[in-house]
């Protein structure tokens, strides 16, 4: 019997969804940063054994007042999970707080599928304060079929949950091949990459007013036969004046950029990386059905 389904993952911003994924699939999926937002699209990663098969799919956090065209469709990935989910993963940790008529809690109270809780970053906390909480989501949202505790930044406890979901999976067929391990294109991940650089070096609002989109990805040789990846990356910011500061005095700001952005797309595409960054202005792009349909949203 050959098990397999789709295990959606949601919670609120920063509750560490992207780096349950990542461990769970023990590859880099999704980018990792302390900044909310940092999550703007639904991501797959797959888990494949033998006999079975898991689909994950890391959402971003629900903005409870989206402001651009772009928080909506960022709020219509979350709202997707709820209707094509076999499993869903609500995770939290100690350190947040949800109004008990939020959207996502009264969403969780009717789900039909197998629901569990997820506390992650127990590790920051005492006993005690662990099994408060349970008590205290159990009664908020009385439909849980579990609870575990984890600490998904050191793995404390997620063999347990990724064993957890195998034995609730249903029987169902291969979904994707046994090899694959997202159904996202290179260029989506290098895209990523150079975001998760801007939410890390620059402040304020340059990071939320940023868009990346990989323009040229090509394979090529060099002369002394080695693979090289030619990468052609355009970052779109709203104001002329975060152009300037992407760029930076004689243009130090976007060399660090683009330095660390390759070190990064070289171990993920397994190979020497050339790579072009320039930056475009293009305002309100998070208002432009047309722009944010051509950026995936």
């Amino acid at each position: 019997m050959h098990k397999s389904g789709f295990i959606n993952i949601i919670g609120q911003p920063n509750v560490g969804k992207s780096t349950l994924m990542n461990t769970l699939v023990g590859e880099k999926m999704s980018i990792i940063t302390s900044k909310p937002q940092t999550t703007r699209h639904r991501i797959i990663g797959i888990v494949s054994g033998d006999d079975f098969q898991i689909i994950f799919s890391d959402t971003p956090g629900f903005v409870n007042d989206p402001r651009y065209k772009m928080h909506e469709a960022m709020n219509k990935f979350v709202q997707t999970t709820f209707k094509d989910a076999d499993l869903m993963l609500f995770v939290t940790d100690p350190f947040e707080n949800y109004a008990e008529d939020s959207y996502i809690l009264s969403k969780l109270r009717h789900i039909e599928v197998p629901l569990y809780l997820v506390i992650n970053k127990v590790d920051l906390v005492d006993k005690k304060k662990i099994a408060y909480l349970i008590n205290y989501w159990n009664v908020l949202v009385p439909n849980f079929k579990d609870t575990i505790p984890i600490s998904a930044l050191k793995g404390t406890n997620t063999d347990v949950l990724l064993n957890l979901i195998k034995e609730n999976l249903p029987e169902g067929p291969v979904f994707y091949p046994k090899d694959q391990l997202t159904d996202k294109p290179e260029k989506f991940f290098v895209s990523e990459i150079i975001r998760e650089k801007i939410l890390i070096l620059y402040k304020q609002e340059i990071p939320y007013s940023c868009e990346v989109e990989v323009e040229s990805f090509k394979e090529t040789t060099t002369n002394k036969g080695e693979k090289l990846v030619r990468i052609l990356a355009n970052i779109y910011v709203i104001r002329k004046q975060q152009k300037s500061i992407i760029i930076g005095k004689d243009g130090i700001a976007i060399k660090k950029l683009g330095t660390l952005a390759r070190k990064d797309i070289e171990e993920f595409v397994d190979s020497k990386v050339y790579l072009e960054l320039y930056v475009r202005v293009k305002e309100n792009w998070r208002n432009d059905e047309k722009t944010l349909n051509r950026f995936g949203y």
